[in-house]
């Protein structure tokens, strides 16, 4: 049994010698920045309706201004035909942009990212390199 302790006890002593710890190293990641050329961009459009009241007046029936232009040759009065008026909801539809498909190669390879803004003919990427376990 003191064989087992010696060596142990002796490489406890070394590590704290030279401060190495008997810990695990995990090393970080490596990882750079480069470019990819950028090959379409297709925007991803929200649909949204608004309502809003408008006015509308419509003119009367075309018979009855035929019969009010005679009552008015005849009356002579200048006055013009009626209208009646009611508030109507209208309804409009717009499209905005919320993202927007990207296509691009990097070394050869093509790939495709939701972006939230057009990047243009050049994206910045992120690349990072580790060994597999």
């Amino acid at each position: 049994m003191r064989r087992r302790t010696l060596p142990l006890a002796a490489l406890l002593l070394w590590s704290l010698v030279t401060g190495v710890s008997a810990e695990t190293v995990v090393q970080r990641e490596n990882v750079s920045y480069e470019y990819a050329r950028v090959l379409r961009v297709t925007p991803v459009y929200q649909t949204l309706t608004a309502t809003s009241v408008e006015t509308r007046c419509d003119d009367e029936s075309r018979l009855s201004k035929i019969v009010g232009s005679v009552r008015n040759v005849l009356k002579r009065d200048q006055s013009t035909g009626s209208t009646s008026c009611r508030p109507v909801p209208v309804e409009r539809q717009f499209k905005r942009p919320i993202a927007y498909d990207v296509d691009y190669t990097y070394r050869g390879a093509k790939y495709r990212s939701r972006l939230s803004d057009d990047p243009g003919h050049l994206l910045r990427i992120r690349v990072s390199v580790m060994p597999v376990p």
